[in-house]
């Protein structure tokens, strides 16, 4: 091993421990499965902001951001980068207050809690919930699980599997001990590290290049690259491109990304857990900078990426196959400078594992939580004391992990089809229901079930069965599912019963407490 590869993984080592040590902190402190789940509403506003967004990330803004800009140019990126800002504030502004607020006040710590209280429905509403839960986060955990493997792998060489187990067994290890508030703390302390990263990552890609304008010159004159409404396809070897539409369509199907925030769990979660709801604008003005700026510049790393390429042939120019990993070339690069600078890479990848680890810790405690506090005791009524509840979620989170680390067995399986898909899913199933759970009071249970099973139905459909058929029906499964739902979730809510009264009135209620 080289010494800028030796101080690599020293850097990586002692990130690794630090989040462990964190959760040791934080296991004292974790009394129950509400502290478990929920870290007892105890988070600051920064905490909140930066561990909901860490949490959201995942390895996409490190590496398929960038991955994407390098080989098609700003088109695709910029209309994702777009949606997704917008929906992070827009999710922030309207839903973030009223949802801590009534979350409280009908005793919710879990998504499929809120649904089953809000509804009064605790069977139907938490079964189904639940299972969405399980069905879309497992293997979305898994994904990371690969992600972290694929790092060590591809940097030291050392065996997929073995790499993905023992960053797995970091992951479960801080999150079975400390649960939420040991989630949340990581999450912070890593949305930290994936901005030094960023930050790092486009300060010398400029520098080995020469300057701004020398990156500008480079990249300039390639069809399609800097264009809006244009992507460019780059020849085998990289040295030239033609230019093809990213029509209206595509925008749209684009700018969808961001509905998924309305019914994402590992971020719902934190609006649910910050202790003081007025702090709460705090929080989203946070949230809301740190997400537009770090995905603008994981888009112009990418630019910078094919500037490095074109100037100095390093990285070598990567494939459509190898896009992804062009952030862990940069760091390669970096590394042999000099002792200084293989620090700095080594917190660059750091930070990608970092950007992953924030992801799966959120998604083990969320499907988890499914598990014991939503199946196991509200659909089953199976009554444990709080010493039995933690440890029944404390062995969830070790179960469902090892589920995860099977299904990402596979080292060819694809980490952001599955990232992608997940997220169509949560979004279809949970926006539409949570968006009228908050602001519509003549919603039912009837019209939540009837969206969350139609949405759930119309992302497998329109993903394996219409999208494949091309031209305008190909479009991102979120937007016709969300749709979909939304329209059943009105219909079959005036089709049946209104609900009772007493609904009604908490709904009033809370609709008092936010002009307070």
């Amino acid at each position: 091993m080289t010494t800028s590869n030796l101080i690599i993984l020293i850097t990586i080592v002692v990130y690794m421990l630090s989040t462990i040590l964190i959760g040791l902190y934080f296991s004292n402190k974790t009394k129950n499965s509400g502290d478990f789940y929920l870290g007892g509403r105890k988070l600051g506003p920064f905490v909140t902001a930066m561990s909901a967004e860490a949490s959201d990330m995942s390895a996409y803004l490190l590496m398929g951001l960038p991955g994407l800009a390098y080989i098609s140019g700003s088109a695709e990126v910029f209309w994702t980068v777009l949606g997704l800002g917008v929906g992070t504030y827009i999710n922030w502004l309207i839903v973030a207050k009223r949802l801590r607020l009534y979350s409280n006040k009908i005793n919710a710590i879990t998504i499929p809690d809120f649904f089953a209280n809000r509804f009064k429905d605790k069977y139907a509403l938490n079964l189904i919930a639940s299972i969405i839960i399980i069905v879309f986060f497992v293997p979305y955990t898994a994904s990371g699980f690969k992600a972290c493997g694929e790092l060590f792998n591809s940097l030291f060489g050392v065996d997929y599997h073995t790499a993905m187990i023992i960053s797995a067994m970091v992951i479960i290890l801080y999150t079975t001990l400390g649960g939420f508030l040991a989630a949340s703390t990581t999450d912070f302390v890593q949305g930290i590290i994936m901005t030094i990263a960023l930050v790092s990552v486009v300060v010398f890609g400029v520098w080995s290049v020469g300057n701004i304008n020398h990156v500008h010159a480079f990249i300039k004159d390639i069809p399609g690259y800097l264009s809006l409404n244009h992507v460019a396809n780059f020849n085998k070897a990289g040295t030239s491109a033609t230019a093809s539409d990213f029509g209206i369509i595509a925008i749209i199907s684009t700018l969808a990304w961001g509905l998924g925030y309305f019914g994402m769990p590992h971020v719902l979660l934190r609006f649910m857990a910050i202790e003081k709801p007025n702090k709460l604008k705090t929080s989203r003005r946070v949230a809301s900078i740190w997400v537009f700026i770090s995905m603008f510049i994981a888009l112009f790393i990418g630019l910078i990426g094919y500037a490095m390429t074109v100037a100095n042939n390093n990285p070598k120019f990567l494939g459509k196959e190898k896009s992804e990993s062009l952030i862990i070339q940069i760091a390669h690069i970096m590394s042999s400078h000099g002792a200084l600078l293989a620090i700095v890479g080594g917190i660059v990848l750091a930070g990608i594992l970092a950007s992953t680890m924030s992801t799966s810790d959120s998604q083990l405690l969320a499907a988890s939580s499914s598990v014991s506090e939503n199946i196991l005791e509200e659909v089953l009524n199976v009554k444990l004391d709080e010493a039995k509840k933690m440890l029944i979620a404390r062995i969830a989170v070790i179960i469902i992990a090892i589920v995860a680390i099977i299904i990402a067995w596979d080292k060819n399986s694809s980490i952001f089809k599955i990232v992608s898909f997940a997220w169509g899913g949560f979004g279809a199933t949970f926006g539409p229901v949570m968006l009228a759970s908050l602001f519509w009071k003549r919603v039912n249970k009837y019209g939540a079930i009837s969206a969350m099973l139609v949405g759930t139905v119309t992302i497998f459909i329109w993903k394996f069965a219409v999208r494949p058929l091309g031209g305008s029906l190909d479009i991102y499964e979120l937007l016709p599912a969300f749709i979909v739902s939304g329209i059943t979730l009105v219909v079959v809510s005036l089709l049946t019963t209104a609900p009772d009264n007493d609904i009604v009135e908490t709904f009033e209620e809370v609709k008092i407490l936010m002009k307070n």
